[in-house]
């Protein structure tokens, strides 16, 4: 979503990022400034890392709006959170001692640690994760989604329970990356910028569109940081290289198409899995109709999507090794779904790569093969646009791929850059009448719910099936997220039905990419969990435990 910069306007940028740097005093966070050597960012207690321009929050570091969760779900370092992830995605505590849910699936309950204190010295008590559960349900602009969630009760200054109006066993996951705030010092207009918080880090400094700031938390419950200082600048694809190789950061964040091109003198590439997954987005219905989004109408449906055959014959027209090896430079991994390689995953998603099935698709659904080797059906030609984020070279050079490879099988594609935005070329203006390439992911089964629900504002598809809902609803009302695997299956395909390529086909996707970065010779980087769709904050969720050697 970001605009591309030019190699000079990042050493401009970047330039004057790192000299504010190193002006700032270090005392406070126990750093030394001595730096090790000419044009280098290292300090032993500090590391810069390059992110990408919307990885900065709009709204600042305020999880009642969307620090931690939305378009980069994350820990949010600054704010403690009742549960989190380990490097296998098991559950563990933090905030939380233990936690339990009722038989029924409506009542969580929560036992908090007694020992915690905010920034400002004020105690953290059950009474501040209600505060924060029904502060951002009551936000309409909170990206976290707890509607599921009635009320949050604190039962005692340890003992929070939240009342639900439906089983949603998934509830941990939003949790796990929820900050809980201070209802003490709590105010919308000022938090983000000034966020008190209990977490790992403070908020040092935030200089918006170039960098935050954050230095350890000295009163933090938890095992101390070994990484005490850690400066985040936000730039586009061209300024992070050359960030890099001007060696004024640490940490660089790079991409498929360019990581072998250029390979900055003392760095390696960090190479890090991921369920960041590229895929097209069908309408399954005709033009003519309409879908809400956030309170507004949006024109929805694709008279030439809207045919099953058709989207079926593109999963399986698509070579997916192909785009990988051509595009992400191996850098990456085939995509059959939203959820490749999790538990919850279907392994009926695959398709197998099949140019001559592909075609027998069409025309056995009806098409037949018109002289300018484009299909046709019923007046209607086999052709539509491909919408993409005009900005980020990667997605530009998929779509470019995609719409070779569709010709090969008698589909016109025409790419269209566009931005994030709901004026009429936008892509939102779009979303639902045009196919789209996005970029989805998360370590929970909850955006295979967002993208396929039937009234979701997320099922950009528009394909409604109450077989599908119902093993969906089914999944999130399992006694445990264990239990509700079998549900999430189904959903995808039972045999009979389902979204998968056999069945409705509302996706066709592409690929997985991995997450690539220049890293600093002598920094060690702990190991990573799987990172989640956005090239952002995910890299530094346990930025605690590194450091340099």
């Amino acid at each position: 979503m970001d605009a591309m910069m030019t190699r000079r306007g990042l050493l401009t940028a970047a330039g004057a990022g790192v000299a504010a740097l190193a002006a700032l005093p270090l005392a406070g966070c126990g750093a030394s400034s001595s730096q090790q050597g000419a044009g280098s960012a290292r300090d032993a207690a500090q590391v810069i890392v390059s992110m990408t321009p919307s990885s900065e929050p709009e709204a600042g570091f305020d999880p009642l709006f969307s620090w931690g969760c939305g378009e980069h779900v994350h820990e949010p370092l600054i704010q403690s959170t009742l549960v989190t992830t380990d490097i296998d995605l098991a559950f563990v505590n933090d905030l939380a001692t233990s936690y339990s849910c009722s038989e029924d699936g409506l009542t969580w309950t929560f036992d908090i640690r007694d020992d915690v204190r905010f920034s400002d010295g004020e105690p953290l008590t059950a009474r501040d994760v209600a505060f924060t559960v029904n502060g951002i349900n009551a936000n309409e602009a909170a990206q976290a989604d707890l509607s599921m969630v009635d009320e949050a009760v604190a039962v005692s200054d340890t003992r929070v329970e939240l009342h639900l109006n439906k089983p949603y066993n998934a509830l941990l996951y939003t949790l796990a990356v929820v900050g809980i705030v201070p209802e003490h010092a709590y105010d919308a207009a000022t938090y983000g910028s000034a966020p008190i918080g209990s977490g790992r880090y403070l908020l040092e400094q935030w200089d918006r569109g170039q960098q935050a700031i954050l230095c350890a938390n000295p009163d933090y419950y938890g095992e101390p940081p070994l990484m005490e200082r850690v400066v985040v600048v936000f730039m586009g694809e061209d300024a992070s290289l050359a960030a890099a190789e001007a060696g004024q950061v640490d940490v660089a964040y790079t991409v498929a198409t360019i990581v072998d091109a250029a390979h900055p003198a003392g760095y390696e590439v960090l190479r890090c899995d991921s369920v960041d997954s590229r895929g097209i987005s069908l309408p399954a219905i005709a033009s003519g109709a309409e879908r809400t989004d956030q309170g507004r109408v949006c024109a929805a449906g694709n008279d030439v999507t809207c045919d099953r055959a058709l989207r079926q014959a593109m999963n399986a027209g698509v070579d997916r090794q192909v785009m990988i090896d051509n595009v992400l430079n191996g850098y990456g991994t085939a995509a059959y779904s939203v959820s490749d390689g999790m538990p919850w995953s279907n392994p009926d998603m695959e398709v197998a790569f099949d140019r001559d099935e592909a075609r027998r698709l069409m025309e056995d659904g009806g098409w037949a093969l018109a002289d300018d080797g484009i299909y046709e059906k019923e007046g209607v030609r086999a052709a539509f646009s491909c919408y993409y984020s005009v900005g980020d070279s990667v997605r530009q050079a998929l779509v470019a791929e995609f719409a070779d490879q569709m010709r090969q099988i008698g589909i016109e594609v025409q790419p269209v850059g566009s931005g994030w935005t709901t004026d009429p070329s936008g892509i939102y203006a779009h979303q639902y009448t045009d196919p789209v390439l996005w970029g989805w992911g998360a370590n929970s089964p909850v955006e295979v719910y967002t993208l396929h629900y039937g009234p979701s504002s997320g099922n950009y598809a528009c394909y409604e099936d109450a077989q599908v809902d119902a093993h969906l609803d089914e999944a999130l009302a399992a006694p445990s997220i264990e239990q509700s695997y079998a549900g999430w299956q189904a959903a995808q395909w039972d045999g009979r039905s389902g979204f998968a390529p056999q069945g409705a086909a509302t996706w066709v996707w592409l690929c997985n990419v991995d997450h690539l970065y220049f890293k600093r010779d002598g920094l060690a980087v702990a190991a990573q969990k799987p990172h989640p769709h956005g090239h952002g904050w995910s890299l530094v969720n346990n930025v605690d435990r590194w450091y340099w050697e």
